[in-house]
């Protein structure tokens, strides 16, 4: 039977004491997460479990239930007489969170208790400065660190301009750049991992997160399928999953995601220069449109900062704002903001008067 050292999976001081109330149960690590069942690592090695009836009883809502990267209690540390039972989840120290993909309106947590997050971006056709903001946003609000990993950088054809780009988009974020074509592509994220830390990679498919996780395993534990000529993204990923680091840690495996929805976010992290130039507008509530005196005006007009940066920024707030209003107060708030610069709700309300004669 193979042993088990928790503590190398991130066990903390105060994750035993919150164990400590249920004596009986024992400390698990959840490894992947499938539709009914889940494996969990336990001081013997990894087995299968599944949440209690009253667990799922209790649960409020799907965020409740365990994911890959928590803690949880669960009744034994083998498989002996059936599936392990998972009890109780322990405490989340960061959670990388999205809103559902499509028209879904759950929240779906990717990864828990993880100590920093890789946003992976190629260097060639999957290079794209607003999707990277929004993963950003999402990160620094998760409660990990970010950082920006360049990939494929053998296929670049003017490195130290995207870097440029990237850094003024990634404003207090580390960078680091890989090539598949290097042997030592993954030597400078080796030094972000530290024994008992938890890291996870994120990102589009297809930009290099399963190549960079052999790398750091040191064995070909990912599938992985060599880039097509247009680099669409194929990727062999399904699932995540949670593998122990030979140098003791973890890391978080996440499929690919084609839409990043806001669930909750940290723009005043993400996007600390304009809150930084808006500290110098004339008018306390600038909008950053047409006001006299908006210094993040000026900045662009300077070429200090990007436009297309404000409108993604000023994008994520209004996605931020609108979550959890009822369909009748979207539509409000929508007229409100299409109409707030050029003469208020006056013409608002002519607007819903003139669309409710046509109904």
């Amino acid at each position: 039977m193979t042993t088990l050292n928790l503590r190398d999976l991130g066990l903390t001081d105060e994750l035993e004491r919150e164990a400590a109330i249920y004596p009986t149960l024992y400390i698990a690590r959840v490894s992947i997460q499938y539709k009914d069942y889940y494996t969990v690592f336990t001081e013997n090695g990894e087995i299968r479990a599944e949440v209690s009836g009253k667990f799922g009883f209790m649960a409020q809502s799907n965020l409740d239930y365990p994911v890959v990267g928590d803690w949880v209690l669960v009744d034994r540390t083998d498989n002996h007489g059936g599936n392990a039972i998972i009890h109780s989840r322990l405490c989340r120290k960061s959670a990388f969170a999205r809103k559902g993909a499509g028209t879904s309106s759950q929240s779906q947590i990717v990864a828990a208790n993880i100590d920093t997050v890789f946003i992976c971006m190629s260097l060639n056709n999957n290079f794209n400065l607003r999707r990277l903001e929004r993963y950003l946003a999402i990160a620094w609000d998760s409660g990990a660190s970010p950082v920006v990993v360049l990939t494929k950088a053998d296929l670049c054809d003017d490195l130290p301009a995207k870097l440029a780009e990237t850094s003024l988009a990634a404003i207090g974020t580390d960078i680091v750049i890989t090539s598949s074509m290097n042997e030592n592509g993954c030597t400078d994220i080796n030094k972000y991992l530290r024994h008992g830390k938890s890291v996870a990679f994120v990102g589009s498919s297809g930009v290099g997160k399963s190549t960079l996780i052999n790398c750091l395993l040191g064995d070909n534990l990912l599938a992985t399928r060599e880039v097509g000529i247009a680099d669409k993204g194929r990727h062999t990923t399904t699932h995540r999953q949670l593998f122990l680091l030979p140098t003791g840690g973890v890391v978080i495996d996440t499929p690919g995601m084609r839409e990043l929805q806001l669930e909750s976010a940290d723009l005043s992290k993400s996007f600390a220069d304009i809150d930084e130039l808006a500290q110098h507008c004339r008018f306390s509530d600038c909008a950053h449109q047409n006001e006299p005196g908006c210094a993040v005006n000026d900045a662009i007009k300077s070429g200090t900062l990007a436009s297309e940066r404000l409108r993604n920024y000023q994008k994520l707030q209004n996605e931020i704002s609108y979550q959890g209003m009822t369909s009748r107060q979207l539509e409000h708030e929508k007229i409100e903001r299409m109409f707030s610069s050029v003469g208020g709700m006056k013409q608002a309300r002519d607007f819903i008067k003139n669309k409710n004669k046509r109904r």
